[in-house]
Order: structure tokens, then C-alpha cells, then sequence
């Protein structure tokens, strides 16, 4: 017995074996076996052993070097080039715009948790993947629930029998983040992806969603995309002979632009793979998202979006004005819902596990007697409680005794609201997405193949959920509830888990958790994300002297050891620190402007100084009235003052990266310690704004009036952490240099190419950019976490008794 065979090799010789009709060319039994045989590696059936072969033989074949070893790689594998295998890449689009189309938490969770359940489970089900625990715990959960999806939609159309019997798990490359990307037959690309479309359709009514697919030679999924007859494709010979060719905007769009130290041949080959595949999918995936019929594919066309027709005389629901189907009987206030905000609200409800007897309104919503027949109800079916998981992940980690606690696990249930969260913190929630750091660029530059791919996308989504439960069970413990009022009143004295879980996709997180632990748990994701990816090695930075260089963008110099980034792919997070009653789409917004905000970070300190680490910007907002436009106009407005020849002042310092987030909450500690009065605080940061000398001289009068051991405190932890001057040992607390812009117009400088600088003249522009350069601090953002911070060390939560 021989060594399992990869499942990418069992899926293209699944195809080959199968042909394309929509009749097997071989008996599916004998495919089957050749399946069983290729997972136990065994030896396969003799009447498909050539193809075996063939397949094997196409991961084994060397680049040509020319367009004459291309047509000879042709000739001498006859079947790698006349066989063709099929593609399908689809999943949802305009997420947020129907999960947050709500303004309740309970139907945003629905929201969520239906397309989750679809992503997660419904697509693979059409492929059987619940025959695959191993990839695909979530089908393997569900086992019955797959097999249902299967069996229905075989009862409404018989000719998916035959679909059914074309499709096996091995065929799924990955379908996590929200999209699948999988091989089949070439004759049920149109069929599947039809089928994919439809399902996002008729289980969310309203959802936009849209599916391509092309079929390729097996050649192409090795060297990237062919012409036929195969003398007319541009082959390497053909781009490193004319050196224009190389150099020419065109080439330059399609392969890129070459960096130091690679030359023009890997340039090429990097493009010519599976990726150029891939790529041709995401151009058909976008034309078709935007309404436009592509061209020879008789499909459906999906120009115009999901409507529901209403009447002036019919009543609607309250959110989108749709015709409402039935009062929503035993919900306070008893709303009127339309079938698609029904569905979000009794998904959420299953998602959160709450008990059958608040769920009742449902059958009564969708059920009723109209001229005698009753109306088809339609099932949640298998929903994926995140919680649930968040749970099992505990049962096998460390951070099980430190999270219970003296809490009895069969107490704690999952919070409701938003309100019960910010119970945990005085009224206030931390709004968190997170999202990667260059995968584009390391998807382009790195995966070749369908198994990197496959590799890939399964590494990524395991790094980005564990990371999650990470912060969670190192951060978090269940909350009592308690002083609730109102129609929570009668949830005083529950036990709940204090956060709540959005979604998980691929490398995107978002969550709700208690004000006074956002920053932390987001600093923690960032953190385990690179940690468990640099578990796998394949995303371990090896060039030593880029690690040190990445290592002198932090502006913390304090008592944290810094670890240097070894990972080359990261997490950017937005935090959003406000009240509970904030409502939910305006707090995602100003979430997404935050971690745009960090994302542009990250990619001027990859650029600057090859950092390749985390970042992190966050907002406290105390009012929902503070900022009227965006996050970036109310900083470059009200937090960023410029007088005639005087420097520039940045009244804010985020965002940071991950070390200096760390300091950053290491400083508000000791602040706190200090005993430093709050009504000084609040009077230099009114100072702030009055110019440089004004607010150090202050700044320095109250200091000097503490206790000498709290005057150490700030001195270690503030002024020598972050406020030391560039070019002296001067006082410059409570600010700090602004880098970014001493090196932004250093930058300009050396690339300005009529100024031709010498070395003297360098020198000498340094020198005039730092009398110029501007300043910033970040008291304002640790005056604005003050009221966040723990007098003291937590202690142990006695919220419960073991039972």
C-alpha cells in the first residue's frame, strides 16, 4: 500500500474518468472505486489506469522554456490537452447590505447566521462533503440536514439526480469566506452554477448572490490559460525577446512589475498557473454581479435583483416595506413581518439556542387556513451557532477552569442583545472587524496550484476562527446579568457569555464584546492569527534583516519585550467603542472606517519600513451625535491643528500596531495608578489644542505635583515609552514626533528627480524636514480609555455556583 493521493489529483481524474457528457463514460460504481483506491492508495481499476497516469504525470511536468517544448508537451500528452475539466467560483454579494439591512441585533444574527449556514453547509451538501468529517466538520455536524438539502431539490427537479452523481467532496477547492471555488464535469458548470445561484435566492428571498463557471483544459490548470490551436499563445520565448514587450503598460498590467532582485522568467511563470484560472473566474464573477449576460452562456440573467411587489392597501413590515405575511404574536409589540425578515428573526433565535416557547410566533406567522389548505412552512434547517463552537473549542483548550471559573457550563447561555453585553461594561459594547493583510498579494505571488489553494484557504479560515476563541477564552468570563429594566427586566440574574459572534469568513471577523475588553481581545486576535499561520512555517518571513528592519517602526519603546512580525500575513482591526443603545448600522460603519483606517496603516508601513504585522485604529464615541461626517474629516478637522510657522499637531495617535497597542493599554494602566487627578486630565487635553509649549508646560506642572513613586510611573511609562525627542534629551511629553511624515516627504525628496540631492544636500533636507515635521500624542485616546480600565486586578467572578 502506497501513500493517500492528494484530493486535487482525485478530483481532476474524477472528471477525466467522468468525460463530458452528463453520462459517466465508465460505470459510476468503477468511479467510485477508482475514488476509494486513489484515498487508501491502492492500486485503481485497469480500465482507468492511463487516465490515473495522465493526471499524475500533469504534477510532474517541468515549465517549457519555450513555445516549441509547449507544443511538444501537447503532442507527447495528447490527453492532458484534448480533456477538459470544468470550474465554478460563486457565493454571496453586497453581504452587508442584506445582513445589516435590519436595525435589530436579532435579525442582523439571522442575517448572518442563514448565510453562514449556506456558505458553510448548503454548497458543500451539494457535493456530499459530509462523507469528508475531516474538511468539512461543519457537513459532518449536519449529516441528515445534507442529505435533506439533496433530497428536496431532487423532489422539485429529477434531473439533479444526475448532478448529484457527478459531484464528490474531493471536487471542492475551498468554500469558506463567503464564496466556493470548486472543479466538476464540464457538461454541469451551467447546472451548478444555476444551482448555487438559486439556493442563496430561495432560502434568504432577498440576498444577492451570483456564480460563473468556464471549462479549461487539464493543461491550463498547470500553465495558465492556452490558446488553440496552441502556435498562436505568447509563450516566455516570445516575452523575454523584445525587452519593449517586458516594459510596456500592458505586459506590465497583466504579469506585473518587477522588483529587485527577481528577474523577468519568474515574473512569467508566477502568472502562468492555476491563478491566471482563477483570475479569469473573478473577471466573469464581477461582469456578472454588475447585471451583464455573458456572452454564449444561455443562463438566467441576474440584471434585475430580487423585488417584492407591495399594494397601497397592504400592510408591510418595518424595515424594508415589504407586504407583511402575519403579526409576529408573542414578540413584544408584536411586529408585522415580511417572509424575509421572518426568516433572519427565527434564524437568530436558533442560532442562539433560546427555548421553543419563544419561537411559537412562527407557526403562527406561517401557518393559516386559506380555502382550506395550509401554508408550506418554511425550515431553518441546520443553523451554526458560533457560541456552540466557541464552546467545544474550550472543552480542549487551557483557558476552560479560567473562563467557568466557579461557573456551572449548563447556566451560561448567550446574550440577547446588545444591551445584556454592555451590561458587562457599564452600558458600553466594543463594535470589532477584523480583516487580512495582503492575501491578495500572496495569493497572486505564491499559490500556484488548486492545492495551494485548497491549502490555503483551509489554514486561513482555521488561523482566523481559533483566533477569535483565543482572545475570547483568554479575555472574556460569563457575566450576570443585573440593574436591567425595561422589557429586559425579567433577564436579571441570567448568566450569559458576554459577546456576540457576527461572522466568521474566511480571513473577515466581526463581533461584539464589553467596551472595557475590545481593545485587548482585537489586540489578541491580531496577535494569534500570526501566531498559529507561523505554526504551518509556509508563512515564516526567513530574511532576518527585514525582520529587523520591520522592528523600528514602533514608536513604543517601553518595558513590553517587542517580538518582531515573522508572519507575512496579518490582521488589520477597526474598534468602535460606544454605548448599547448606538444603533447598529451606524456603528458598523464607523467600524468599517476604522479598519480601512488600519489597513491603509499596515500597507504604508509595509511600504516604509517592511512591516508586515498587525494594525489597529479604534474611536471612543460617547455620543452618537460626535461625529456628523466620517472618522477621517473629523480628524483632519477637529483633531488636527496648523498655525502660521508653527508645527503641525496631530491631537490623536491611532492607529498603532499590535506593540503599540500593547503599550498603549500597559500606559492607561499606570495612568490609572498614578492617581492622577481626572479633572487635570481632561484640562490638558482641552490644552492640547493651544499649541506645543502650552500644553508641556502644563502637562509638566501637574506632574511634578504628584507623589514622587506615581511621578516615576509616568516617567517610565509615558514620557520615556513614547515621548522621547529624535534629536535630543529634551521634554517633550505630553507629544510625540510624527515619523510618518518626516519619512513621507523624505521619500519625496529622493524620488524627485529634477532635485538631484548629494549627500551634503541630504543631510541637509533632513535637517529642514524636522524643523518642519509635525507632532502628535496619544493622551487624548488614553483620557478617552480612563473610564475603561479595571481599578484593580480582576479578581475571580463569583457569578455562579457550581451545580
Amino acid at each position: 500500500m502506497t501513500d493517500s493521493t492528494n484530493p486535487i489529483t482525485i478530483a481532476i481524474a474524477w472528471c477525466l474518468a467522468w468525460g463530458e457528457g452528463k453520462q459517466p463514460q465508465f460505470d459510476v460504481t468503477l468511479l467510485q472505486q477508482m475514488r476509494q483506491a486513489l484515498s487508501e492508495g491502492k492500486e485503481v481499476p485497469e480500465e482507468v489506469h492511463s487516465l490515473v497516469e495522465s493526471v499524475k504525470q500533469l504534477e510532474v511536468l517541468k515549465f517549457p522554456q519555450s513555445l516549441d517544448g509547449l507544443i511538444a508537451l501537447t503532442q507527447n500528452y495528447p490527453t492532458l490537452w484534448n480533456s477538459k475539466i470544468g470550474l465554478v467560483y460563486g457565493g454571496a454579494t453586497k453581504i452587508k447590505q442584506y445582513v445589516f439591512e435590519a436595525a435589530k441585533l436579532p435579525d442582523i444574527r439571522g442575517a448572518s447566521g442563514l448565510l453562514d449556514r449556506i456558505n458553510l453547509i448548503d454548497l458543500p451538501a451539494f457535493f456530499k462533503c459530509e462523507e469528508s468529517p475531516q474538511d468539512f466538520p461543519e457537513c459532518q455536524q449536519a449529516r441528515n440536514y445534507c442529505q435533506n438539502v439533496r433530497r428536496q431539490l431532487q423532489n422539485k427537479d429529477e434531473k439533479l439526480q444526475q448532478l448529484w452523481a457527478a459531484l464528490i467532496p474531493e471536487l471542492v477547492i475551498y468554500s469558506t469566506g463567503g464564496n466556493i471555488l470548486a472543479f466538476c464535469p464540464t457538461a454541469f458548470v451551467t447546472d451548478l452554477t444555476n444551482l448555487i445561484e438559486k439556493r442563496y435566492t430561495e432560502e434568504t428571498l432577498t440576498a444577492n448572490s451570483c456564480a460563473v463557471g468556464d471549462s479549461f483544459r487539464l493543461l491550463e490548470t498547470r500553465f495558465g490559460l492556452l490558446n488553440s490551436p496552441i502556435e498562436q499563445t505568447k509563450w516566455l520565448d516570445w516575452y523575454l525577446q523584445d525587452e519593449t514587450r517586458q516594459t510596456h503598460s500592458i505586459t506590465q498590467a497583466y504579469f506585473g512589475r518587477k522588483k529587485e532582485g527577481e528577474d523577468w522568467e519568474d515574473l512569467f511563470k508566477r502568472r502562468k498557473n492555476f491563478n491566471e484560472l482563477a483570475g479569469k473566474l473573478a473577471a466573469l464573477f464581477q461582469k456578472r454581479r454588475n447585471g451583464n449576460d455573458l456572452v454564449g452562456a444561455a443562463r438566467p440573467s441576474r440584471c434585475y435583483p430580487p423585488m417584492f411587489e407591495t399594494h397601497p392597501y397592504l400592510v408591510r413590515d418595518t424595515v424594508e416595506h415589504r407586504t407583511a405575511i402575519a403579526p409576529a404574536r408573542g414578540l413584544p409589540d408584536e411586529p408585522w413581518f415580511s417572509d424575509a425578515i421572518a426568516r433572519k428573526r427565527i434564524v437568530g433565535q436558533r442560532t442562539k439556542r433560546e427555548d421553543s416557547s419563544g419561537q411559537g410566533w412562527y407557526k403562527t406567522a406561517q401557518f393559516g387556513w386559506q380555502s382550506g389548505q395550509v401554508k408550506k412552512l418554511w425550515q431553518p434547517g441546520k443553523v451554526l451557532s458560533w457560541v456552540f463552537k466557541f464552546e467545544q473549542f474550550l472543552k480542549n483548550s487551557d483557558y476552560y477552569q479560567e473562563y467557568y471559573q466557579v461557573v456551572s457550563k449548563k447556566k451560561v447561555k448567550e446574550a440577547r442583545s446588545l444591551t445584556e453585553i454592555g451590561n458587562a461594561s457599564n452600558g458600553f459594547v466594543g463594535y470589532i472587524y477584523a480583516d487580512g493583510n495582503n492575501m491578495g498579494g500572496y495569493i497572486q505571488n505564491e499559490l500556484n496550484t488548486p492545492a495551494d489553494y485548497r491549502k490555503f484557504s483551509r489554514d486561513i479560515f482555521t488561523a482566523t476562527e481559533e483566533s477569535v476563541y483565543h482572545a475570547l477564552g483568554q479575555h472574556l468570563q460569563p457575566h450576570k446579568l443585573k440593574d436591567l429594566a425595561g422589557e429586559n427586566k425579567h433577564r436579571n440574574g441570567a448568566i450569559i457569555h458576554p459577546f456576540e459572534i457576527l461572522t466568521i469568513g474566511g480571513d473577515d471577523v466581526m463581533l461584539i464584546v464589553p467596551a472595557d475588553k475590545a481593545l485587548e481581545i482585537a489586540k489578541t486576535i491580531g496577535e494569534e492569527f500570526e501566531r498559529i499561520l507561523l505554526e504551518k512555517e509556509d508563512y515564516r518571513i526567513t530574511d532576518q534583516e527585514l525582520i529587523s528592519h520591520s522592528s523600528e517602526c514602533h514608536r513604543y519603546k517601553g518595558e513590553i519585550p517587542l517580538v518582531p512580525s515573522q508572519c507575512q500575513l496579518s490582521m488589520s482591526v477597526g474598534v468602535l467603542i460606544t454605548a448599547s443603545n448606538t444603533p447598529i448600522y451606524y456603528a458598523e460603519n464607523l467600524t468599517n472606517q476604522l479598519l480601512k483606517s488600519a489597513k491603509k496603516k499596515a500597507k504604508q508601513l509595509k511600504q516604509w519600513h517592511d512591516y508586515h504585522g498587525g494594525t489597529v485604529d479604534f474611536l471612543t464615541m460617547k455620543s452618537v451625535t460626535m461625529i456628523s461626517s466620517n472618522i477621517e474629516s473629523f480628524r483632519q478637522e477637529a483633531l488636527t491643528k496648523q498655525r502660521p510657522r508653527q508645527p503641525k499637531l496631530k491631537l490623536y495617535g491611532s492607529p498603532y500596531t499590535l506593540h503599540e497597542l500593547g503599550g498603549l493599554l500597559k500606559t492607561a494602566e499606570k495612568l490609572k495608578e498614578s492617581e492622577f487627578p481626572r479633572s487635570q486630565l481632561y484640562q490638558i487635553r482641552s490644552l492640547l489644542e493651544r499649541g506645543k509649549h502650552t500644553a508641556i508646560l502644563n502637562y509638566r506642572y501637574f506632574r511634578v505635583r504628584l507623589k514622587v513613586d506615581n511621578q516615576k510611573l509616568l516617567k517610565d511609562n509615558f514620557e520615556q515609552a513614547w515621548c522621547k525627542p529624535l534629536t535630543n534629551d529634551g521634554n517633550l511629553a505630553p507629544w510625540m514626533s510624527d515619523i510618518s511624515i518626516i519619512i513621507h516627504n523624505l521619500m519625496l525628496l529622493l524620488f524627485f528627480e529634477t532635485f538631484p540631492l548629494k549627500q551634503f544636500r541630504l543631510q541637509y533636507a533632513v535637517l529642514g524636514l524636522l524643523k518642519k515635521s509635525s507632532y502628535e500624542t496619544i493622551w487624548r485616546e488614553l483620557v478617552d480609555l480612563y473610564p475603561f480600565i479595571p481599578e484593580t486586578a480582576k479578581q475571580p467572578s463569583k457569578v455562579g455556583v457550581e451545580s
